[in-house]
């Protein structure tokens, strides 16, 4: 496998029951790069980003990470092998407060010494958590507040804290500014800069076309669970990737999978 690959799958496939979700899915995301995935609702993009990170278990295909094919049995998994990912139900316990979500998983302990038997160390998580939020620009007025007694724009904005807070090997979000207002969309947006300059590959699920265009490489779009086109920024524009997303053009590589 190319050295410079970081995330491949090959004929990825989910069916539920009787229903083609995903079907065939041949994806390359290289080390650095920015791609968005784009498609209608119902198209297949968060069910291929579910069959990566392990929500659910694959009807068929491989998913080959850092060189390696894997098989994760949930996003724990996926986030111990190094992939971080906003999905769009956040994935946060609501009756935990910010430091608790950043950390859950991977807390930060004292006293090892004593073997088995250790306290976690929340002088330590909350001053770190105080410092991510800091650096992402996310603004929340007490990080001791649970989750659930918070607004959806603060929600949204500890997950995506937590997932720029750790270096990862790669970074999957799942519509992360849907419930975000102007400001916080800003915020959010700086955040896929710095992953960018700091060379971390993104995987970005967005309808937003002014979005995607400012911030990918590449557009990867679904239509009705295929991939049927694939594209380089510098080389479409918004008119184009709708004729991709509504059917009106497929990409010659992808008719053959789009008539079956």
């Amino acid at each position: 496998m190319n050295d410079d690959i970081i995330l491949k799958t090959v004929d990825l496939t989910k069916h539920y029951g009787g229903v083609h979700a995903l079907q065939g899915a041949n994806f390359e995301l290289r080390r650095g790069e920015h791609v968005a995935i784009m498609g209608d609702n119902g198209a297949g993009k968060s069910t291929f980003v579910r069959q990566i990170t392990g929500v659910e278990q694959r009807t068929r295909g491989e998913v080959i990470f850092d060189g390696k094919p894997v098989h994760f049995d949930g996003p724990l998994d996926a986030r111990r092998a190094g992939i971080e990912t906003v999905f769009q139900t956040l994935a946060l316990a609501d009756h935990l407060d910010v430091p608790d979500n950043l950390f859950l998983g991977r807390e930060k302990t004292k006293w090892d010494w004593l073997g088995p038997f250790r306290l976690l160390n929340y002088k330590a998580m909350r001053q770190d958590t105080l410092d991510a939020l800091e650096k992402t620009g996310v603004k929340i007025p007490n990080i001791r507040n649970t989750i659930q007694n918070m607004s959806g724009g603060q929600r949204q904005c500890v997950a995506i804290a937590r997932t720029a807070t750790f270096h990862s090997k790669l970074t999957i979000m799942d519509e992360p500014t849907a419930a975000l207002g102007v400001q916080e969309t800003a915020q959010v947006e700086n955040i896929i800069r710095t992953l960018k300059e700091q060379g971390e590959p993104l995987i970005l699920i967005s309808h937003n076309m002014r979005q995607v265009m400012d911030l990918v490489d590449r557009i990867v779009v679904f239509r009705r669970g295929r991939i049927c086109a694939n594209l380089r920024k510098e080389e479409t524009d918004g008119q184009d990737v709708v004729a991709y997303i509504t059917g009106a053009k497929t990409q010659p590589e992808y008719e053959v999978a789009e008539a079956v």
